[in-house]
């Protein structure tokens, strides 16, 4: 078994009856494990954005600051790219190219 500590915290009502949903849908065990998953998910995710910080320092220290316009041009390329699977309200939905079939001429 982990050590743990108990402590007391304010919620907010609405995230405290989204935890109370979850152990009743069967998402979580009871409470204090999904505030624990809440927490360990915040705490994973501070640490992967100080590593990207820290790659983004030595990237450019390596090769000058990244410009607004190189990440203009990068959100360009990537949307470019990108694959639309919801349509805007109000807009049919593309529907993708049909292959030929085998065999046809």
């Amino acid at each position: 078994m982990t050590n743990r500590q108990r402590l007391s915290a304010t919620v907010d009502p609405d995230l405290l009856e989204a935890g109370r949903r979850a152990v009743a849908e069967g998402k979580a065990d009871n409470l204090s494990a999904w505030v624990n998953a809440a927490l360990r998910r915040q705490a994973d995710h501070d640490r992967r954005m100080a590593a990207l910080d820290d790659f983004v320092a030595a990237y450019e220290a390596e090769h000058g600051e990244i410009t607004e316009a190189e990440m203009e041009d990068a959100t360009r390329r990537t949307r470019s790219r990108a694959v639309v699977v919801r349509s805007t309200p109000g807009t049919k939905p593309a529907r993708p190219a049909r292959r030929p079939r085998r065999g046809a001429a």
